[in-house]
């Protein structure tokens, strides 16, 4: 066990993922779009929406981000326009509201979920009543408390974008996250659920949304002999070639939460005698457990950082919980609002730590990882 290395997530292959993508050689259809892209779209959309019980409509693109930044232009979002952000979450959630001049402001987190809060977000449009979108992002595969959200972005009549980039799988009272918002987005990047080594999807409720997006995402070519542009477009078009990796990776997805669960279930248990709090969901998620985190308790003088530094020295991967947006050199000149008498985010980044997490971690690479963590205590 000693100086072998257990990684935080990789991807998980299988053999579905070879003849989709031996097809593509086969047809010599290896430039981007065509049927593996076309039928990765339609399988995902089919088991988000349990078959058409959610309106779904899904499009392959070259990554998460790039999703992102058409859901944003789907949304509106002008030069100036407010965005209202989860400030807890990785800087691609909310890059993409500077490519089109929006400013984002940053939503402190609650801590029943670590997500975006609704008394803050309530506490963000009292103070910018005008804001065009929320930007929401469920930390870690953990569903945010969408009921309160969805309210609020209703009554307030802002565009909800939900980033479900790190929550393929998981649900909110029965409904797969990516459907909740105007918008959704997923990530397939290498250390995700299922991957497609790099790839996104843009979700949408209707069919003309998709068919701008594809076309924004295909150099906003018009429909002419020549070629001809009346918009700017980007080439974020998906590989057919990684859609075949997606398709067979689709099959799995259910599997790979399953094991995922195992993982943050068993560091659960083995942590009820130190001063150590899982990444905390409600009654109403089910999460797909993409990254099993911790927080050392108040109580405790144990640093996370000594505690990931214990793990270096075993070869063992780990990872500070995303340091906030407002605390970001790049957003200082942004605001951040916050409900909390003490910011959630500030405290939860402080006490933090992502845990290996990667599926192909047996039972007693998971116990050798956990005896570690506990002898720093």
């Amino acid at each position: 066990m000693p100086g072998k290395r257990i990684p935080l997530a990789t991807p998980t292959m299988h053999s579905e993922e070879m003849a989709y993508i031996q097809e593509a050689f086969d047809r010599n259809w290896i430039a981007p779009l065509g049927f593996n892209c076309d039928n990765f779209e339609l399988e995902t959309a089919a088991y988000l929406s349990e078959d058409n019980k959610y309106p779904c409509h899904a499009l392959c693109l070259a990554s998460g981000t790039s999703a992102l930044h058409l859901a944003v232009k789907l949304a509106g979002v002008k030069h100036g326009d407010i965005v209202l952000c989860s400030d807890m979450t990785f800087s691609a959630t909310v890059n993409p509201v500077s490519y089109e001049g929006g400013v984002q402001v940053f939503v402190d987190s609650e801590r029943d979920t670590w997500n975006m809060d609704p008394d803050s977000l309530e506490k963000a449009f009292e103070k910018y009543p005008q804001a065009k979108a929320v930007m929401l992002a469920h930390l870690y595969g953990t569903p945010a408390k969408m009921d309160e959200i969805i309210e609020i972005c209703n009554r307030h009549g802002a565009v909800l974008i939900e980033d479900a980039a790190e929550a393929l799988a998981s649900e909110y009272k029965g409904k797969k996250c990516g459907l909740f918002g105007k918008f959704g987005v997923l990530s397939f990047n290498g250390n995700k659920l299922i991957t497609t080594s790099g790839g996104g999807m843009l979700l949408t409720d209707n069919e003309p949304d998709r068919k701008k997006a594809l076309f924004w995402a295909t150099q906003a070519r018009e429909n002419a002999p020549w070629y001809q542009h009346e918009e700017i477009g980007y080439n974020y078009r998906m590989s057919n070639v990684v859609a075949g990796i997606g398709r067979g990776q689709l099959k799995h997805v259910e599997e790979h939460r399953d094991l995922k669960e195992q993982i943050y279930n068993r560091y659960r248990d083995a942590f009820g005698d130190i001063p150590v709090t899982m990444n905390p969901y409600t009654k109403e998620a089910k999460p797909n457990f993409w990254l099993s985190c911790i927080t050392v308790d108040p109580i405790s003088d144990v640093d996370p950082m000594h505690v990931m530094r214990v793990l270096a020295v075993h070869n063992i991967e780990s990872r500070p919980i995303w340091k906030p947006m407002h605390m970001q050199p790049v957003f200082a000149g942004n605001d951040f609002v916050s409900a909390n008498e003490k910011y959630v985010d500030e405290d939860i980044f402080a006490r933090g730590l992502c845990l290996p997490s990667d599926i192909k971690m047996t039972g007693e690479e998971q116990k050798y990882v956990i005896d570690i963590i506990k002898s720093c205590f």
